[in-house]
């Protein structure tokens, strides 16, 4: 784990000074900041294990997936793993695939993470997506919990949907252009309003 982002002192001030729920988030959640684990494949494996499963059964799931990699998770591992073993921890045929898909394109190079420091944000999402079993949200949640980027807006997370609507009293879901305006308010620190929101409706912060 590291420190917070270069970027995150500046980013409150900014972010405070432009909106004023913005600016009460974050005065009542002081403590934390987004990390990084700097590991893309571990980041990667972890997204695709909690894809449409409750926080609860995805670290459940996770537990498991660590302790048969003895606690190492990287291609060399995961790629000499069965198939019946990964079942075994409760991941989808579907799941299994992308984690043995990714294991390899890691090892043969034909999915080189060290790629993606270079890439805009949009480049890095498409670069991302070609791995089976991540899609755009997935892409989004290793540019802000990996490489810790500061502009990121993940409009198809659903807890930071609902944590707009809870903290600016909108409908469920909230309108396009509304999303369109906060977006525009808090660039280039998108990310960091994500994380305020996300700490607004979970006390513990979120670590992919």
């Amino acid at each position: 784990m590291s420190k917070a982002p270069v970027y995150w002192t500046k980013a409150k001030k900014i972010l405070s000074k432009r909106d004023k729920v913005m600016a009460r988030l974050i005065l009542n959640y002081k403590d934390g900041s987004l990390i990084t684990r700097n590991d893309v494949f571990f980041s990667l494996c972890k997204s695709i294990i909690g894809q449409q499963i409750s926080v609860a059964a995805a670290n459940s799931v996770f537990l498991k997936f660590k302790k048969i990699c003895k606690k190492k998770i990287n291609p060399k591992t995961v790629n000499k793993l069965s198939t019946s073993s990964l079942k075994s921890c409760g991941l989808s045929r579907q799941k299994i695939k992308g984690i043995k898909e990714l294991a390899k394109k890691t090892l043969s190079k034909e999915f080189n993470p060290n790629l993606l420091k270079s890439m805009k944000d949009e480049e890095a999402i498409e670069y991302l997506s070609n791995l089976r079993q991540i899609g755009r949200w997935s892409a989004e949640m290793i540019l802000l919990f990996t490489f810790n980027r500061s502009n990121i807006w993940p409009l198809q997370d659903f807890g930071l949907l609902r944590a707009i609507s809870n903290n600016y009293k909108k409908k469920y879901l909230p309108p396009k252009r509304f999303l369109n305006q906060l977006f525009k308010k808090f660039t280039p620190y998108c990310s960091v309003a994500t994380w305020y929101l996300w700490r607004s409706i979970d006390n513990e912060p979120i670590q992919y």
